[in-house]
C-alpha cells in the first residue's frame, strides 16, 4: 500500500511504474546487447528486400506468388526472433545442462538425412523433407551443439576452479565430441559446413586457453587431410569442379564457372551506389542462380552498389565487435567459449559467402548469415543472437 501510494504521490501511475521497472537498472532490457539486436535486426530487414528484388519475377519458384519468398523470408525471421527470445528466457547456463540431450539430437537428425528421407539440394544431401514445401537443414544446428558441447567440457574444470586452463585430456574429449558430427556432414557431403566447423573448433580452442600446440596440430593436420582428400578424390566431382573454377575464373565460364562469372558482372556493375532498387539488369534478367540464397550479396552489389553492400558489412561488423566484447566481459570461461565460438561461426561464414561472389573464395554454398534466404539458417542464427544475449544479461553488473 504503501510502495502504490508512492507512486501516486510522485506522480507515477501503475503502468509508468512498470515501465520503470522494465528500464531499471538491472531489468532485461538494459542488459541486453541493443547494437547486436539492432544489427541483426538491420541485416534481416536488408535481406527481405533484397530475396524479394531476386525473386518476384522468378516465375518458375515462386509459384506465381511475386511475394512467395518475401513473405517466408519474414516468417522465419519472426520465427528466429522467437527463438532468440525462448533462448535468452531458458538462458545459456540452462542450456549447459542440456548439451547432451542437444548433442543427441542433432547428430539423431543428421544421421537422419543419410536415409531415404533425406534430399539432394545442389549436390549436397544436407536435407529432410517435411512436406508442405518445408525442409530442414540439420547441420545449420550442429553448428551450435558443438560449441556448447566443446565449451561445456572445455570449462566445465577451469569454472570449478580446479585447473587453469583445460588439459590434454579434456581437450581430446572436445575435439572428439566435435570430430563424429562432422564426419557424419562430410559423408552428405557438405564441404561448406563442415569448413565451417572446423573454423568454430580452432576459435573455441584459442578461446579455452589450451594449449597453442593444439591449434598448431590441428592446422597441420587439417592441411595433410585436405591433401590426401585431394589425391584419393573422395570429394564428388562438382566440389572438384568448384575448386578447380575458383583456381582458375577462365574455366569453363558457360558450365562450373558460370555463377561466379555471373556474380562478378552483376556486382561490378553496381558502381558506387548501384543501378537502383529492382532496376539490376542481372537479378531482373535472371543470370545469377541461387540468388535468393547463396549469392544474395550479387543484388546488394548490383542495385545498390558499394554503398549498400559496404552496409551490410558493417552492420555485420558492429554485431562481430559486440559478440566479441560479451566474449571479454563475461567472468566464465564457458560464456567466453561459446562467445568466440560464435564468433568464429558468423565471420568465417560471412567471409565465405561474400567472398565466393567475389571470386576470391571457392563456391560452397553457404548463405550469408540474418540476409539469405533459409529458414535453418535464419533459426540457428538467431538461436547464437540468444545465446550472445543470455550471456551478456546474466554476467554481473559492475558497479
Amino acid at each position: 500500500m504503501t510502495g502504490a501510494n508512492t507512486f501516486q504521490v510522485s506522480g507515477y501511475g501503475p503502468e509508468r511504474a512498470g515501465w520503470t521497472r522494465l528500464f531499471a537498472r538491472d531489468s532485461l532490457a538494459r542488459r541486453l546487447d541493443w547494437p547486436i539486436l539492432l544489427a541483426a535486426l538491420a541485416l534481416s530487414g536488408i535481406g527481405s528486400v533484397l530475396v524479394f528484388s531476386a525473386t518476384r519475377n522468378r516465375t518458375d519458384i515462386n509459384q506465381g506468388d511475386p511475394y512467395y519468398f518475401l513473405i517466408r523470408h519474414l516468417m522465419n525471421t519472426g520465427i528466429g526472433f522467437a527463438l532468440m527470445l525462448g533462448t535468452v528466457w531458458l538462458g545459456h547456463r540452462t542450456l549447459r545442462t542440456a548439451v547432451p540431450l542437444l548433442y543427441g539430437i542433432s547428430v539423431f537428425l543428421i544421421l537422419m538425412v543419410l536415409t531415404p528421407l533425406g534430399t539432394t539440394v545442389n549436390g549436397a544431401h544436407s536435407w529432410i523433407v517435411l512436406g508442405g514445401g518445408f525442409s530442414l537443414q540439420p547441420s545449420e544446428f550442429v553448428k551450435i551443439t558443438i560449441i556448447l558441447g566443446m565449451a561445456m567440457l572445455l570449462a566445465a574444470r577451469v569454472d570449478a576452479g580446479d585447473k587453469p586452463h583445460p588439459d590434454h585430456r579434456t581437450v581430446l574429449q572436445a575435439l572428439g565430441l566435435a570430430a563424429v558430427p562432422m564426419l557424419i556432414v562430410m559423408l552428405m557431403p557438405d564441404l561448406g559446413s563442415v569448413m565451417v566447423m572446423v573454423i568454430i573448433v580452432l576459435g573455441v580452442l584459442l578461446a579455452s586457453g589450451a594449449s597453442n600446440r593444439w591449434v598448431f596440430g590441428l592446422l597441420s593436420a587439417g592441411a595433410a587431410g585436405a591433401i590426401t582428400v585431394w589425391q584419393l578424390h573422395i570429394l564428388d566431382e562438382y566440389q572438384i569442379a568448384r575448386f578447380a573454377a575458383f583456381a582458375n575464373p577462365s574455366l569453363d565460364p558457360a558450365g562450373v564457372g558460370y555463377n561466379t562469372n555471373q556474380a562478378r558482372i552483376a556486382i561490378g556493375s553496381g558502381g558506387l551506389t548501384g543501378s537502383g532498387l529492382f532496376q539490376g539488369s542481372q537479378t531482373t534478367g535472371q543470370f545469377v542462380p541461387e540468388q535468393q540464397t547463396d549469392f544474395v550479396f550479387t543484388v546488394a552489389g548490383e542495385e545498390l552498389g558499394f554503398v549498400g553492400g559496404g552496409l551490410i558489412i558493417v552492420l555485420l561488423g558492429v554485431l562481430l565487435w559486440r559478440a566479441c566484447r560479451i566474449a571479454r566481459e563475461t567472468t566464465e570461461l564457458y560464456g567466453t567459449i561459446v562467445a568466440a565460438g560464435i564468433v568464429a561461426w558468423f565471420a568465417f561464414q560471412s567471409f565465405e559467402n561474400i567472398g565466393m561472389t567475389l571470386g576470391i573464395m571457392p563456391v560452397t554454398g553457404l548463405p550469408l548469415p540474418f540476409v539469405s534466404y533459409g529458414g535453418s539458417s535464419m533459426f540457428a542464427v538467431w538461436v547464437a543472437v540468444g545465446l550472445l544475449q543470455s550471456i551478456r544479461v546474466q554476467r554481473p553488473m559492475s558497479a
